[in-house]
């Protein structure tokens, strides 16, 4: 690929308008989210319509847990993201081209680490999540089968977090595209044909996976552009990492925490039963598709924000962050009602049962409507994190959030042991983190600006 080819897929983000190129940016992102949802959509809808409510209920319970184990590792690729990003708006190639190289690496290393946690905790952690036993085996099978795709997942999350840095969301929409028709394809045959069960789309993913890595490491090592991946000098470079780790691995453990929150109302929906939890599985996948669309503008949001630091232009980074968070309101209040408004019909793709679908809507009327307010605390922290600071939107999205849910658990739905009060935990979390974010971002932005040059 020649370097002029290479550089249409690249935005220039530190000059010019921005609402344009953030759209840009976004809709191709946004995209890509909605075919990596579509591969646990596939899986969701096929297993429920051929393989039964347990099997539903086995693919949805290992969601929370499998984000807890996985989010640690991914919230790595964030700290190359902004690193890159970093990099290329200040124009330092070779600081550049040693942190694709330790990106790489660590995804390397990441996803073999997976593979095994993932064989060795996947059943006693399920079960001490007090997964049913007519579901627990289903689920425990297929973890591990997904787990074993995790270098593939790893590989395509850290090389597309480089890709993003440098304003290119439209070939990782282009690979995940073809992933997403063989993973529905692979989806059907497996269940239908070969009646392999949750085996059968855990396997599919996999392979559709393994497909969206080669792609995205191979646009890597043709590209001519200063991002260019050189097989031989695949390495970790100390100090890049250690940069990575800094900002990255806060990303990672407030993910990771904010899983153990979300395994503990698995867990406490999973005491009202498989119809409560497939119901619960049904409608929080279809809420991920408007949280997905949300996300794109937190991670455009790191890379604008990303480069405009490296740069030095932080007035550029005030506006990224304010047309993100209009952006995010837009996008959350119109998907999030629509979702809920639709939500009969959607839910019938998952399950014919009217009290699954009962229990779906019951989950969406009380996540899908205020969903924007999780959009707005995330664009927030996406622009902490992109002029560097990592631990403070942790520490706070920690305590406002994840530290709010298990105390809201064990004190007001301990005592009032209904599904609606668990659901409600979540807009009231999203509202208090969002509010002390600002006030971070505030205070940090003004000392940015007296540094202007």
């Amino acid at each position: 690929m020649s370097q002029s080819n290479a550089k249409k897929y690249e935005i220039d983000m530190c000059n010019g308008p921005l609402l344009g190129k953030i759209l840009v940016f976004y809709i191709p992102l946004m995209l890509s989210g909605v075919l990596q949802l579509l591969f646990n959509a596939a899986d969701i809808a096929v297993v429920g319509r051929f393989a039964g409510n347990e099997s539903l209920a086995a693919v949805g319970s290992t969601s929370s847990l499998t984000n807890l184990i996985v989010n640690l590792f991914i919230g790595l690729s964030v700290g190359a993201n902004v690193l890159v990003a970093r990099f290329y708006g200040a124009g330092q190639k070779d600081e550049l081209k040693e942190m694709v190289q330790t990106a790489v690496a660590t995804s390397v290393f990441s996803g073999i680490i997976l593979v095994f946690v993932g064989f060795f905790v996947s059943k006693p952690a399920l079960t001490l999540m007090g997964t049913p036993e007519n579901v627990i085996s289903h689920s425990v099978l297929y973890m591990r089968i997904y787990f074993a795709g995790m270098p593939f997942m790893m590989a395509y999350n850290f090389g597309a977090a480089v890709l993003r840095a440098v304003g290119d969301t439209k070939r990782p929409l282009y690979y995940l595209l073809l992933a997403g028709v063989v993973n529905v394809i692979l989806n059907l045959i497996f269940v239908i044909v070969f009646q392999m069960g949750v085996a059968g789309v855990a396997t599919a993913t996999v392979i559709s996976q393994a497909i969206s890595a080669a792609l995205v490491i191979r646009c890597l090592i043709c590209t001519d552009s200063v991002y260019r991946l050189e097989l031989n000098g695949i390495r970790i470079v100390p100090d890049k990492i250690a940069k990575m780790f800094k900002i990255g691995l806060p990303a990672g453990l407030q993910g990771a925490l904010f899983s153990i929150s979300n395994v503990l109302i698995q867990s406490s929906v999973n005491s009202f039963g498989s119809v409560a939890m497939a119901g619960n599985t049904a409608g929080s996948n279809i809420e991920g598709f408007v949280y997905t669309s949300m996300n794109a503008f937190y991670q455009s949001a790191i890379s604008f924000c990303g480069q405009n630091y490296g740069a030095k232009k932080y007035r550029r980074v005030g506006k990224v962050l304010l047309i993100c968070e209009i952006l995010v309101i837009a996008v959350g209040l119109i998907m999030g009602i629509g979702a809920y408004l639709a939500a009969g019909t959607l839910l019938r793709l998952y399950s014919t049962d009217p009290e699954v679908i009962a229990y779906g809507i019951l989950r969406m009327g009380y996540i899908c409507v205020p969903y924007f307010l999780c959009g707005m605390m995330d664009v927030m922290v996406g622009g902490l994190r992109g002029i560097g600071y990592s631990i403070m939107p942790m520490l706070v999205s920690l305590t406002g959030a994840c530290l709010f849910r298990v105390i809201w658990i064990y004190t007001v739905f301990h005592q009032v042991r209904t599904l609606p009060c668990l659901y409600i935990s979540y807009p009231i979390s999203w509202a208090l983190t969002f509010s002390v974010h600002l006030i971070c971002f505030i205070v940090v932005y003004q000392k940015l600006l007296k540094k202007e040059p």
